[in-house]
């Protein structure tokens, strides 16, 4: 079942006020996508879980540090918009899925 656009936006709207609220301290761009190395390492740890599947993805796949970044920033944003405190796994994959459609494209 599709879900509907009146929740998809709303879902997007609390994901966007979570993101401000983590960067407020950051006058300019307060959202997931722009993370220093820092910010990553504060606000997308990984359970071993997340951590193992994001290891052998970036071993089959031969993802660069950059690409390793990227899908942390993806699946907090995955987490955030699911309304998740913490990454779990299941975010890191639908992160790696992702990456690999955009592989695919390009």
């Amino acid at each position: 079942m599709e879900e509907p656009s009146e929740e998809i936006r709303r879902r997007i709207e609390h994901a966007r006020a979570i993101q401000q609220e983590r960067y407020r301290q950051r006058s300019h761009f307060p959202f997931n996508s722009g993370m220093n190395g820092r910010e990553i390492r504060s606000h997308a740890p990984l359970d071993r879980e997340g951590q193992e599947l994001l290891r052998l993805a970036f071993e089959t796949m031969g993802l660069s540090a950059r690409a390793y970044d990227r899908i942390l920033r993806v699946s907090r944003t995955i987490a955030d918009l699911s309304g998740a405190e913490r990454i779990e796994a299941g975010h890191v994959a639908e992160a790696i899925r992702y990456r690999v459609f955009d592989r695919a494209v390009t």
